[in-house]
């Protein structure tokens, strides 16, 4: 299946040509367009044939969560900073696999309870008995993504590492798919970078001058005993983003999805959120300002190997996409 095999791809902020280059082989028959950017973006054209027609740029991140190599230990040791956010107590007593293949596991040189959040306390652990044998496989400035295997759970739930955001990039290339003869310009954006900062899809937004843009991603669950409080479940159907802490969604573009929805027979929550962010907030701020609103996908335990999507949100969330894109939208 094309989620599973998104998932298992290894592509850390920075380092997204391994995803890229399969994203672009995937969705090479259905474009009109295919570049890419001098940061990486990859931006895949579908050209509209309506006569009003909107310039639409759609954003779904490549990059995930990983670690990279500061520093090798003369015991063979290997010490690491994170790239993008991630828990270290998650993190802690994780596989991690290199680019080149190098499996590792990640362990402290404090008590488990002494770690709190200083990730330079953790080590990866390759096997090495010596700094000498560890630089034969890992060097300094190396990355590293979680081992999570793609499982299918009860109920229609997967689980894997990186569906934050692969299971975004998915919907866009199914949607892609499902997009034949579109009324508006359409940019799918396979964004780097936005685990650290959403810098892939500012110059994007800067190259495109889009109308509108959407932001397909993840957004936390609250339908499970956690620290955060909302009303996102699993299984609610797709998400349609109304604020969270980097943007406020524009009204109208929100009240069409709705109606799209509602039109379309497409089951769906309101996305709130207290905490989090995603791509829309660079588009919204872009060029003097340009209206935004999102897609997402319900997910519990982001940020580490075992976040956990409901597959039937995932094709609402595709459905929605495809028949969005093709409105009419009436604005200046």
């Amino acid at each position: 299946m094309l989620l599973k095999e998104l998932t298992q791809l290894c592509g850390v902020s920075g380092y997204e040509k391994e995803t890229r280059d399969f994203i672009k082989k995937a969705v090479s028959e259905y474009a009109d367009e295919i570049s890419v950017d001098a940061l990486g973006n990859l931006i895949v054209f579908k050209k509209g044939t309506g006569k009003n027609k909107k310039k639409i740029m759609l954003a779904a991140h490549m990059d995930e969560i990983g670690i990279q190599v500061t520093k090798i230990e003369e015991n063979g040791m290997i010490k690491i900073k994170s790239l993008g956010f991630l828990w270290p107590y998650t993190t802690y007593m994780s596989r991690v696999k290199f680019r080149n293949g190098i499996t590792g596991i990640i362990s402290s040189t404090v008590k488990a309870e002494d770690i709190k959040n200083d990730f330079t306390k953790l080590y990866v652990d390759i096997g090495a008995k010596s700094k000498e044998e560890a630089l034969k496989h890992v060097k300094v400035g190396d990355v590293a993504s979680y081992i999570g295997e793609y499982v299918e759970l009860k109920d229609n739930d997967v689980t894997a590492k990186a569906m934050d955001d692969r299971v975004g990039c998915y919907i866009m290339i199914e949607s892609l798919k499902k997009i034949d003869n579109p009324k508006n310009d359409i940019y799918f954006v396979f964004t780097v970078q936005e685990e650290v900062g959403c810098r892939g899809s500012k110059v994007t937004a800067a190259r495109i001058k889009p109308d509108l843009g959407i932001a397909i991603d993840v957004t936390p669950a609250h339908d499970y005993p956690c620290d955060l409080e909302g009303s996102n479940t699993v299984g609610g159907g797709t998400a349609v983003k109304v604020s969270d802490t980097s943007v406020i969604c524009d009204e109208y573009l929100v009240e069409e999805m709705v109606k799209c929805c509602k039109e379309n027979n497409i089951k769906y929550q309101l996305d709130v959120i207290a905490v989090g962010g995603t791509d829309a907030s660079s588009i919204n701020q872009s060029n003097f300002g340009v209206k935004a609103a999102g897609i997402s996908v319900v997910t519990r335990y982001p940020h580490g190997p075992n976040s956990l999507v409901n597959m039937k949100d995932v094709e609402s969330s595709i459905e929605l996409l495809s028949k969005y894109v093709n409105r009419d939208f009436n604005f200046d």
